[in-house]
């Protein structure tokens, strides 16, 4: 069904939300099984696989960012590798290489492992640069070219990265350009005590992501980015997302502000938002809620800001709190 102009009718855009809110709401409860009390984590990943985004997760070891990319990758039936960056990793073990088959005498091609769906990168800053810029152009074109011919990537394709911010002898951190390629930045922290607890009890005698079953595929996934394509975001809200993009750029606290990308980035992630809230319509506060994960990996800190101790967090909260808020009505 469609309007005059060609359109999704308003009913065939709110079943399609309405699907959205069931098969997400299932994906979390799923996730939540293995994630002991992170919702707001489970709640961002699944925001960057909507938004067909990418995610990066930091933390300290031990606190479960594989676990977490494992836990959204096998709660979707679709095709799922895993990447060990280390040192000694090739750019065409990711993208694929072409090798000559005596049989046929001629060239083929053998995909690399970033041909999946779901890619989980583990430890991305273990891996030489050049072999970092060969997934992140796959993240960014949504293609690989070898040797003149371009071949497409699975839809959906998200590739889900770890990285640890301690321990970096022998390591090349990712630059700025890199990071601004993912989506949003994910830190799980450690659980609460009660949360450790229920872990513990649950996990262990084996890990419950042996007994997680798929409540999903990626035809259904397919079909809910398209639906959140057609959450509507107004002319203010556009309006509010420039101007903090523009407070950021202009902060004292900043040495860089935030690039276009992440303007972009910033909306479809709050399309996303408020989709899994079940509306049709971005708010304000799907913006201020996902201005932290979305930027806090873009901006880079002062000296100043870096000696008295804020961090992207604080600075991204204080430029929240200067800029105009768009009036009720919008």
């Amino acid at each position: 069904m469609a309007d005059q102009r060609g359109g999704p009718t308003e009913v065939t855009r709110a079943r399609a939300l309405e699907e959205v809110l069931e098969v997400t709401t299932s994906l979390a409860g799923a996730m939540r099984t293995v994630i002991e009390g992170k919702p707001e984590v489970v709640q961002t990943a699944i925001t960057a696989l909507l938004a067909e985004g990418h995610l990066l997760l930091e933390d300290v070891p031990g606190v479960g960012k594989t676990m977490l990319a494992k836990t959204l990758a096998k709660s979707i039936d679709c095709t799922v590798r895993r990447i060990q960056f280390t040192p000694d990793l090739l750019p065409s073990d990711i993208t694929g290489v072409s090798m000559f088959n005596q049989d046929v005498r001629s060239f083929e091609f053998r995909p690399g492992a970033i041909f999946a769906n779901v890619v989980v990168g583990d430890e991305i800053n273990r891996a030489s640069p050049k072999t970092q810029s060969a997934l992140l152009e796959c993240m960014e074109e949504g293609n690989v070219t070898v040797d003149g011919r371009t071949y497409t990537l699975p839809h959906p394709f998200i590739v889900m990265a770890t990285q640890n911010p301690i321990e970096m002898e022998g390591t090349y951190p990712l630059p700025e350009a890199q990071r601004d390629r993912f989506m949003a930045r994910v830190s799980l922290g450690y659980p609460n005590p009660r949360s450790e607890i229920d872990m513990l009890s649950r996990h262990g005698s084996g890990s419950p992501l042996e007994r997680l079953q798929p409540v999903t595929d990626a035809a259904t996934v397919s079909r809910l980015i398209h639906a959140v394509r057609l959450v509507h975001s107004s002319d203010s809200i556009r309006q509010y997302i420039v101007d903090l993009a523009t407070a950021t750029r202009e902060s004292s606290a900043l040495r860089l502000g935030v690039s276009p990308r992440a303007t972009l980035h910033l909306l479809r992630a709050c399309r996303a938002h408020a989709a899994l809230a079940g509306r049709d319509y971005v708010l304000p506060d799907d913006v201020q809620a996902l201005v932290v994960p979305v930027w806090g990996h873009r901006i880079l800190l002062t000296g100043e800001t870096l000696h008295a101790r804020r961090s992207p967090a604080d600075v991204l909260r204080s430029v929240t709190d200067r800029v105009r808020v768009p009036a009720p009505g919008f």
